[in-house]
This record gives C-alpha cells, sequence and structure tokens, in this order.
C-alpha cells in the first residue's frame, strides 16, 4: 500500500525554525532538526522534537545557503543517539504557500538521504519554509537500490493554541464552497473555510454528544469525518441519540452505522468520505486509524478510552477536543441537584486530562481489567451496575457545543484568540469558568511530546468491544443499512412493564 505522509510539529518547534531560517537581510538560510515517527494505519507524520542549529562554520549564507558535511555528520549523530531521523530545513523568503522542490534544492537533499538513512535507519525529511510562515515537506524514500524518490506530504501542522496548517492541493485539493455552506464562508471566510473543511477530523464515541458532533461537522462541509464506536443502538440509548429509531434498537445496529447515516443525510460537501470503525481506539488497530486523523474529538465515557487518547494529543501531536457532562440528581429521585459540563482541548502547552482533574488514573487499571463491566465491582463503589450514562438530550447538545466551540477556536481563532483552555459550564448558577489547571511536576504524559511510536502505548485486546461486535453478529438481525435482507416492516410491539 502507498503510505501517505505529513509533518507536525508544535508551535515552539515552529518559532525556533522561524526564528533561525527567516533572516532580516532576506537571505536563505538552512539547519538541521531530528524527528520521530507517528504511524497509522495509512499515514506516517514526522514529528519534529529537536532543532540542532549550525555552529560557526558549518553552513554559508551567499544567498542561497549550503552546509558543511561535518554538519550534517554531528546532526545524524544526535538524531541516532536519540532513536530520531533527521530533518533538513531551509527557507524561500520570498515564497508563499507550499513550495515544489526545485532543482538544487533536490540535489541537497538527495545527496544526503542516503547517509541520513544509514545512520539512522530512518529517511530524511525535508521541508522548505516560506516568507509567509506556512511550510511544505517530503519523505526521501528508498525506490531501488540506493536510490530515493520524494513522498511528498500531504500537509504540515503546526499545533498551539491555534492548529495551523498548510496543503499540498496536489495531494489534497482545496474543496470548493458550495450554495449550501454559503453562511458558513460568510462567517469566518472563504480561505479559512477551505482549511476547514480539508482537516480530517475523528470523532470517538457515537453516543448524543459525539452524534450531534459529527452531524454538525458534515453539515459544515468538513469532507473528510472519522467514526468510531464499537456499541450497539439499544432502546434506552433512544432518549439521547436524536436520529435514531426503534427499528435501529430492534436490528441491534453498530451505532457507528446510525450516525453514519444522518452524515451522509446531512453532509454540504461534494465529496464526503465518512470511515466508519467498529473498533475501540483502546486497540491497537483503533488506534492506529486514528493517527490517521488531523483532529480527534473525544466524545467517550470510559477511563481506558480517555487515557488513549490523552497520551496521543501528547506523544503523536494529534490535538484531543475533549468533554462531557454530568447530571446530578438527587439521591431520592426528587429532582435535580445540578448539571456540569466541561470542555478543553489536550494539546502540548496545556495540561493532560489527568493534571486536569478530568481522567482518574485508578480507573483506567479498573477498566482496563473490565472491572468497570462487572455488576459486582460497580456495586462495590456504590453503583447499581444499571446505565452510568446519566445525561439527556436536552442538556447533552450543550455539551457538545462546548467541544465545537473549542474546535472552532482552535482552527479558526476568532479574533486572533485560539483554544481558551479548560472551560466548566455549572447548570445551576448558570456560568462559565475557565478553569485553573496545572500540569503536575511529574507528569508522564507530557513528557512524551513527540515521542511518536516511541511512547508507550495503552492499547490492546479489548474485550467489551470484541463481545459487542459478536453479539451483532450473532443476533442474525443486524442487516446491512445498504443492502441485504430486507428487515420486517414494523419492530415487535412493545411490552408493557409488569405494573406499568
Amino acid at each position: 500500500m502507498t503510505r501517505r505522509t505529513s509533518v507536525a510539529m508544535t508551535a515552539d518547534t515552529h518559532d525556533a525554525l522561524v526564528g533561525h531560517l527567516l533572516r532580516d537581510d532576506g537571505q536563505e538560510d538552512i539547519c538541521l532538526a531530528t524527528y520521530r515517527l507517528s504511524t497509522g494505519a495509512t499515514r506516517r507524520t514526522a514529528l519534529v522534537r529537536r532543532v540542532v542549529l549550525p555552529e560557526p562554520g558549518e553552513r554559508a549564507v551567499h544567498g542561497n545557503a549550503s552546509l558543511t558535511g561535518g554538519y550534517i555528520l554531528r546532526a545524524t549523530a544526535l538524531a541516532q543517539e536519540d532513536g530520531c531521523g533527521l530533518v533538513l530545513a531551509h527557507s524561500h523568503p520570498g515564497g508563499r504557500g507550499w513550495q515544489g522542490v526545485s532543482g538544487p534544492d533536490r540535489d541537497a537533499e538527495t545527496a544526503y538521504a542516503n547517509l541520513a538513512r544509514e545512520i539512522t535507519g530512518l529517511p530524511l525529511v525535508g521541508m522548505t519554509l516560506s516568507g509567509d510562515q506556512t511550510w511544505s515537506a517530503r519523505h526521501w524514500d528508498h525506490s531501488t537500490g540506493r536510490d530515493v524518490e520524494a513522498t511528498y506530504a500531504e500537509n504540515v501542522r503546526v499545533l498551539g493554541d491555534r492548529l495551523v496548517v498548510t496543503w499540498n492541493d496536489a495531494l489534497i485539493p482545496p474543496p470548493r464552497a458550495r450554495r449550501s455552506q454559503v453562511r458558513a464562508v460568510a462567517s469566518w471566510g472563504e480561505r479559512m473555510h477551505c482549511d476547514l473543511t480539508r482537516r480530517a477530523v475523528l470523532v470517538v464515541g457515537a453516543g448524543s454528544v459525539g452524534l450531534d458532533i459529527a452531524v454538525r461537522l458534515a453539515a459544515t462541509g468538513v469532507t473528510r469525518i472519522g467514526l468510531m464506536d464499537f456499541d450497539t443502538v439499544e432502546e434506552r440509548n433512544l432518549d439521547r441519540l436524536i436520529g435514531a429509531t426503534r427499528v435501529d434498537a430492534w436490528l441491534r445496529r453498530s451505532k457507528v452505522d446510525v450516525v453514519g447515516r444522518l452524515v451522509v443525510l446531512n453532509a454540504t460537501a461534494a465529496g464526503l468520505q465518512l470511515e466508519t470503525s467498529e473498533l475501540s481506539v483502546c486497540e491497537p488497530a483503533g488506534l492506529a486509524a486514528a493517527l490517521d486523523f488531523d483532529v480527534i474529538f473525544s466524545c467517550v465515557d470510559r477511563p481506558w478510552a480517555r487515557a488513549v487518547l490523552n497520551n496521543a494529543a501528547y506523544a503523536h501531536l494529534i490535538p484531543v477536543v475533549d468533554g462531557g457532562i454530568g447530571v446530578d440528581a438527587f439521591a431520592d429521585g426528587n429532582g435535580m441537584r445540578g448539571a456540569t459540563w466541561r470542555s478543553h482541548v489536550v494539546r502540548p502547552g496545556r495540561p493532560c486530562l489527568a493534571c486536569n482533574g478530568q481522567l482518574d488514573l485508578a480507573a483506567v487499571t479498573a477498566d482496563r481489567a473490565g472491572d468497570l463491566d462487572d455488576p459486582h465491582y460497580i456495586a462495590g463503589l456504590g453503583g447499581n451496575g444499571d446505565d452510568r450514562g446519566e445525561n439527556v438530550a436536552a442538556l447533552s447538545v450543550s455539551a457538545a457545543a462546548g467541544l465545537l466551540a473549542q474546535y472552532v477556536s482552535l482552527t479558526v481563532a476568532p479574533g486572533g484568540l485560539g483554544e481558551p483552555g479548560p472551560l466548566r459550564y455549572v447548570l445551576s448558577t448558570h456560568t462559565l469558568e475557565h478553569v485553573a489547571a496545572e500540569t503536575r511536576p511529574t507528569c508522564p504524559v507530557e513528557a512524551t511530546i513527540a515521542d511518536g511510536d516511541a511512547a508507550l502505548t495503552l492499547a490492546g485486546p479489548h474485550h467489551a468491544a470484541q463481545q459487542s461486535r459478536a453479539a451483532r453478529r450473532d443476533t442474525g438481525r443486524n442487516w446491512d443499512v445498504g443492502g441485504g435482507p430486507a428487515p420486517p416492516p414494523h419492530p415487535p410491539p412493545r411490552r408493557a412493564r409488569p405494573g406499568g
């Protein structure tokens, strides 16, 4: 399979490269850096980690720029020590947007590609910085023998309080805005709309919040949307899964099939690419699929899945828009004490989910062991083992709105301001609060920034996901929405409960 490629870096790394490569005198410049790979199911990403600036005499600036073999050897040795590959970056101060590779640039990069691979075991990554601070990139892969050829990246992403993406139009063409998107285009401009709708966005968790987010992304015009959930539609879900029907519950359709149907019905993009997966993000194949996306919405309510996404945000430089809602009823069942919904972007530069109080690491261990699916274990914690989703349709839309607002701030930066940090809305007092959260000094997650494939993974066998998929197969009622035998015209009659 031909593998897609991309490059990502933090805003701090971007600033360090820009500070060296864009000179006050307008001449081109050059420098080296190291990277680690992040390998998804169909895309590999070079995560730029460490900028290796030239020492005196290691490079010459003469309108163009050149570097010495000694500089290459020093940087390559540093890369090899860190288990990294090598990046060769240079500037085109007069350029704007994505840059092609000139003859001299190609000669310079191919001249060092074999050396870099021989020492590090990884392909050389070439990068070009334009005068408007946009990037282009390519991975120099082996074709035959010792020859190398460029595999051009589809985009370069810079992650800070904004996610800034430069696109290779030849690989990911800009989608044309349609009449059905006129209000969106008017809200943030045609250029931003073209950028926003090209981003590959994954929604993990196809419950009430995930459904609403996915449908609204489709209506906005996003051209590539992923849905991931292993669960099945049940009758108890119908007060929250707006658009799901009793037929869906009776046929035990997967949640991603039902949400995917609604996404297609509401999409305004001319060529929507919808990718549905009945995996858990906790499974190795599910995590690999998630690493193919530019942004992830975390709409899960289990600690293991949130921990996996929490790690991915730092190790793989994929921003995770996370949040949720909690409804607090009085113990006697007579009335609501309150409700709270939170939203935050998990990324380098912000506290991780454990540091901001949204992830209990002890609960992750219990979830991985399957204890959270054990009624006896839940009863021991004071629960009853029944539906744990204290959530209602009238309020879940507010949680979805909070996550979407964080996403728009991360992408569009209204007024020049990016995502605002963790937010909490308290329903009883109708107050929106900024949550003060700081990184713990020994946080193990935030120490893995741009570690990529070298980071410790929490993915593994997920028995609940396996059982859910097997149960749908075994019922014999999960007809394909788009084909197969026709289901009965009506679901079986609803039986009254005893005493009801």
